[in-house]
């Protein structure tokens, strides 16, 4: 070992050991504001965001993409979307919902945006960590997340009338199940119940 070398890695070592160290101090100490309210501090959302963004793609990668084209796919999606999303992702006619503004990050206005269909995917399947999007793969088989994204790629170029009329002649969403019957949609012309 030349004789330069073995301080120089003693160095390294204690500085990382410092850091370690360091590290857990801060995180013990419970310093750092977690609230949702809160935003992290640049190099953190920094780092997370490309965290996320790489893990997404990386792990969306290798799926085989089906036939996101065809119109009954399309339409099962609408109703998918209009049932289970449209809190968080909003539609054409909403720029805002009860929940959106407590959400931190805030999820994407998929109304307004085109996502790669394998990472829309793998995020409705699986989720994301430490944020609002749960993994609806434990409660919805492949070809109906499918289907979800087969409407999302369509979903940015429609006007709110448009959304209306797919969302209308969706076929129900059997797969919301509430105690073991699927969830009726509410009918706007339904009176409230009477206790």
């Amino acid at each position: 070992m030349k004789p330069w070398l073995r301080p120089f890695l003693l160095g390294m070592l204690a500085t990382a050991a410092l850091l370690g160290v360091g590290t857990l101090a801060f995180v013990y100490a419970g310093r750092y504001d977690i609230g949702a309210d809160a935003p992290h501090a640049r190099p953190v959302a920094a780092l997370l965001t490309v965290l996320r963004e790489r893990s997404l793609r990386s792990h969306a990668a290798g799926l085989q993409v089906p036939d996101l084209a065809d119109p009954q796919r399309i339409l099962q999606g609408a109703g998918q979307y209009a049932a289970m999303c449209t809190q968080c992702h909003l539609t054409p006619a909403m720029r805002h919902s009860e929940i959106r503004p407590g959400l931190y990050p805030q999820p994407p206005d998929l109304t307004r945006v085109h996502v790669d269909p394998k990472v829309a995917f793998w995020a409705i399947k699986h989720g994301i960590k430490m944020s609002a999007m749960p993994a609806w793969g434990g409660s919805h088989d492949d070809p109906t997340i499918w289907s979800m994204v087969a409407f999302l790629q369509k979903l940015p170029d429609l006007s709110a009338q448009q959304y209306r009329d797919i969302v209308a002649r969706a076929p129900p969403d059997d797969d919301m199940d509430m105690g073991g019957e699927a969830a009726a949609p509410p009918h706007a012309a339904d009176p409230p119940a009477v206790h």
